[in-house]
């Protein structure tokens, strides 16, 4: 999807003048303006300059006043729609990364309907409406992944009983409100029990006040029996699936209500009142029917600036969306912290560095009742414990050779690699996708091959490969868990090899040895002898994806290159039992479990294992990002060497001394 924030200032940076310190102690705002054409400056401007304010700011009237003496221009910036995990107002570093995007509004303020702003100029406009299917399917994205401005809330913490009356408090004196004080929200109140006898009325306070960081305008003491004020951290989503009714002043759950269908009642003059889509106490003549199509695009494909804070560009929504749902996603998992066990000492700072999304990540070298991390091979020690592995898109080098990952599975149920359980990975194969899920998977994958990417994206030209029917044998490492749990009758690469051979005669086989094993790391060596035996070729210190780009099948144990092969089209198939065998997509001649009854396709395979399974790492932002970040990354050189010294010059002594793997291998 491309860029389309309508607030941009163009190729030439533009000063912008401004009298608020918030602009200076706010690196990401600085920042997201300057990537939009604007330089951030102080003085006296000009006729003709511009002067940035921060929305109705306390402190606005400032810039106001010297624009209206100078003859300068104001720039209204305000937060976008989807912010940020946490308000910013809130403690700790998670509150301190800053907006997700802004606008810039160079015609007024879309929470005063003085006089047009940004967003109420753009819902007629024939840019909006040729964006309705977008717009369709980023109202349906953004819903599916639970978002919303703040984005603390929790899954599971519905309400249990639904049916109730939606009543939104907001924080008192917020700009929005543009003077509506306790005795208005009570008057609302009043109405939704009037227009509502007998019903339940829930008051949803705003997030900041259930933080205790801002009043609200309601307290217990305005309850009746059988009421709720919910200051839990219910999703915005989960309250209106269960509402009959929605009663908003100006909060953006009133607009969100929309967005979910609902024909709410508006007390206030938000930017999203006179539609045609809402009961509102208020006439705005100015505005006319419209869609609820054209409304999201002005206010979250069009006016916002969106910013990417890990590859540090603008991008567009579903760029920031995707960005916001990996920070979300790491926060709720890590908000209480980890206590792990089973992680060697080379490991445990990425590993406290990427599950260090809350309260931080303390180590144990024995195993506890209230452990929540274990390395897979030790989690049986540990019950209740997640299991945690590599990702499927690693790194750029050798995990053996201490090169750390870029993605991560923490498995509440099992691990990927296990057959004799149910992993977490099973279960979101077999879920139906989401919004936008396949064409996302697909657009993965093909970037994956596009760019050459796989596991460890180790270089390498590869030989020139014979003539033939080319089948693709990569070996494995044959003390991998893989192997010990996931292995059928063959589990040494000399007898996967002679399978092959036996049930492919005529076939060219090209045998590509393990990294691990081919760098004397791991076990799984084949005499020179055998192979000269039985594999034509043996691609020694090649690139993967070449390989694959050159073959007409590949041959496996359970290797995870055969998941890259389906990926690239490539018919695969397997003689043990990996995650990615008994869907039906691949010929599998090994001792499958039958719970795996088909019923996905590749889109649903790529979707689970690529984005909902693993977490991503950024090492260079160091925050949560999604795994088109990590793809970005692998494509930068300079990810080869970034272990640092102290692990390379472990990593050369660790192959030294490989025959004593066990010893760092605990």
């Amino acid at each position: 999807m491309a860029r389309r924030n309508a607030g941009a200032a163009g190729d030439t940076p533009r000063r912008l003048f401004v009298f608020n310190g918030g602009f200076f102690t706010s690196a990401r705002i600085r920042r997201i303006l300057a990537l939009a054409g604007w330089r951030i400056t102080v003085g006296l401007p000009g006729p003709g300059d511009w002067v940035g304010i921060w929305g109705d700011s306390p402190t606005a009237w400032r810039g106001r006043q010297i624009a209206a003496r100078r003859g300068a221009k104001l720039l209204r910036i305000e937060d976008a729609f989807l912010r940020s995990v946490l308000p910013g107002r809130a403690r700790g570093a998670i509150a301190r990364r800053g907006p997700i995007g802004l606008i810039a509004d160079p015609l007024g303020v879309h929470f005063s309907p003085q006089e047009p702003s940004l967003i109420e100029s753009l819902v007629p406009s024939d840019r909006a409406r040729a964006l309705q299917a977008e717009a369709r399917a980023g109202i349906e994205r953004l819903i599916a992944a639970d978002l919303s401005k703040y984005n603390s809330h929790l899954p599971g913490t519905e309400l249990r009983r639904p049916g109730h009356v939606l009543v939104l408090d907001q924080t008192r004196g917020d700009a929005s409100l543009l003077g509506a004080d306790r005795a208005a929200f009570m008057a609302m109140l009043g109405a939704a029990r009037d227009e509502n006898p007998g019903a339940r009325i829930v008051i949803r306070s705003h997030p900041e006040t259930a933080a205790g960081l801002r009043p609200g305008h309601f307290d217990p003491a305005d309850l009746r029996p059988g009421d709720i004020l919910c200051t839990a951290p219910v999703s915005p989503w989960a309250l209106l699936r269960g509402a009959v009714r929605v009663y908003a002043m100006s909060s953006q759950l009133g607009y969100e209500a929309m967005l979910a269908g609902h024909r709410p009642r508006i007390f206030g003059r938000p930017f999203y009142a006179g539609w045609g889509l809402s009961e509102d106490e208020h006439r705005l003549p100015r505005r006319q029917p419209a869609r609820i199509e054209a409304l999201f695009a002005a206010s979250h494909l069009l006016a916002p600036i969106w910013y990417d804070p890990c590859l540090d560009r603008l991008t567009d929504f579903e760029g920031a969306l995707r960005q916001i749902e990996a920070e979300v996603r790491a926060w709720r998992e890590d908000r209480e912290g980890h206590l792990a066990y089973g992680m060697r000492l080379w490991k445990r700072p990425f590993v406290a560095r990427f599950f260090g999304n809350g309260a931080g990540v303390r180590f144990t070298a024995k195993p506890r009742p209230d452990t929540t991390l274990a390395w897979a091979r030790h989690a049986d020690n540990t019950p209740g414990a997640r299991r945690v592995e590599d990702g499927f898109i690693r790194s750029r080098g050798l995990g053996a050779a201490l090169v750390p990952p870029l993605s991560l599975v923490a498995d509440d149920l099992g691990i990927y690699y296990d057959p004799s359980r149910e992993s977490r990975l099973e279960r979101l194969i077999s879920a139906p996708l989401p919004p936008g899920g396949r064409a996302r998977a697909l657009d993965l994958a093909a970037a994956l091959a596009r760019a050459g990417v796989t596991k460890y994206n180790l270089s390498g030209k590869p030989p020139e490969l014979p003539e033939g029917h080319r089948i693709l044998v990569p070996g494995q490492v044959e003390d991998d868990a893989s192997i010990r749990l996931g292995a059928g009758a063959e589990r040494r690469n000399i007898d996967l090899l002679r399978r092959v051979r036996a049930e492919n005669p005529g076939a060219v086989l090209i045998y590509k040895p393990h990294p691990d094993v081919e760098a004397g790391l791991r076990p799984g060596l084949i005499a020179p002898a055998d192979l000269s035996e039985l594999a034509d070729l043996t691609a020694r210190n090649s690139s993967a994806a070449a390989l694959m780009a050159q073959v007409d099948e590949v041959w496996t144990i359970t290797s995870t290159l055969g998941f890259e092969a389906l990926m690239r089209g490539i018919p695969v198939t397997t003689l043990g039992a990996p995650f990615y065998a008994g869907w039906g997509l691949t010929r599998d001649l090994g001792p499958v479990p039958r719970r795996r009854a088909g019923g996905t396709d590749l889109a649903g395979l790529i979707h689970a294992a690529l984005i909902a399974y693993p977490r991503y790492f950024d090492p260079q932002s160091r925050l949560p990002c999604p795994p088109e970040t990590a793809l970005a990354r692998l494509g930068d050189p300079a990810l080869a060497v970034a272990q640092g010294r102290g692990l390379r010059a472990l990593g050369r002594l660790q192959g030294l001394f490989s025959t004593y793997a066990w010893l760092w291998r605990r």
